[in-house]
């Protein structure tokens, strides 16, 4: 069983992540954004398509940022502790060019004590 210690801890390491993606993107950076994510990470970007590896992920980003989309922010965000390792995050989102929903971003604490992201599941809705 999970005490609130533990919750605690994986909800603070959610959020400090979670914000470091914000603020990459938000600055230009996709490496720092794919570097938010596992090494084996998947990323499923509807209607784009679904990306594996940090390498795709990133070039997802720099495409996105390239194209001249940035000020990316999240409406309302939920994040829902599963165990001692683990959290998912949903929520809406916006930026200059589109809006959406995250369907599912679960992060998983590494041995470092930070989260980074396994599965990565959101939708472009306008």
């Amino acid at each position: 069983m999970t005490t609130e210690l533990q919750k605690t801890a994986v909800l603070n390491a959610v959020e400090k992540a979670s914000s470091q993606w914000v603020s990459a993107f938000n600055s230009g950076d996709a490496a720092g954004c794919a570097s938010q994510y596992e090494k084996a990470a998947v990323m499923q970007a509807r209607p784009f398509g679904t990306f594996s590896g940090t390498a795709e992920i990133q070039g997802f980003w720099q495409k996105l940022i390239d194209d001249g989309f940035s000020d990316v922010e999240y409406l309302d965000p939920q994040i829902d502790v599963i165990d001692e390792t683990s959290a998912i995050l949903t929520s809406g989102w916006k930026m200059n060019n589109a809006s959406g929903v995250i369907h599912k971003e679960l992060w998983v604490i590494q041995q470092d004590g930070a989260a980074k992201l396994r599965e990565d599941d959101f939708e472009a809705t306008g």
